[in-house]
């Protein structure tokens, strides 16, 4: 067995293993709640907003924002038609979704993207008392793509490091804004 069918059985098996072992009656409505709020980025979006409407939070709204449209320009608009991975319950026998199908391609996963580029702003920019519960947030929001069956393992992390890398270079494009303002 060659490395990505290695590779390609542990992200199924992981799956399969969240289904029989992590769902519960008690669990789904919770991650139901969480996977819809981040729905086009519903959830995050309003955050970016809410922080864009106070003098004191603008800064951290912008690089949310600018975050925010690096994920949809990069993550659901370029990558998943370029790598057009099929869906994990199309082709894993035995695993079943429990909410709608999504129509899109699943690698990166956008759910994880959004929210890891707009958390990691929040992390770096605002106190900790508001980035850490973001990042909690971020992080129940990918397991949930888990949870549900929608996206494989690597679609997660992978969704995950690409929103850290939006955020990155989200703060890093208004520290040289910043700059050149100045000058």
């Amino acid at each position: 067995m060659n490395i990505l069918s290695f590779l390609a059985s542990l992200d199924g098996n992981l799956l399969l293993w969240i289904q029989e072992n992590l769902r519960s009656e008690f669990l789904t409505p919770l991650f139901q709640f969480i996977t819809t709020s981040g729905n086009a980025g519903l959830i995050w979006i309003a955050v970016t907003c809410f922080l864009l409407a106070f003098k004191k939070t603008r800064r951290t709204g912008i690089a949310c924002a600018l975050a925010l449209i690096f994920s949809l320009l990069f993550t659901n608009l370029l990558i998943k038609p370029l790598v057009a991975r099929i869906r994990p319950y199309d082709l894993i026998e035995g695993l079943q979704i429990l909410i709608s199908k999504p129509r899109d391609f699943s690698f990166p996963s956008g759910h994880s993207s959004a929210s890891f580029a707009a958390a990691w702003v929040m992390f770096r920019m605002l106190p900790k008392k508001a980035g850490i519960p973001a990042l909690v947030y971020a992080f129940l929001m990918a397991f949930s793509r888990l949870y549900f069956g929608v996206h494989y393992p690597s679609d997660v992390l992978g969704g995950i490091l690409l929103g850290m890398l939006y955020a990155i270079a989200a703060m890093r494009v208004l520290e040289l804004l910043g700059q050149k303002l100045q000058k």
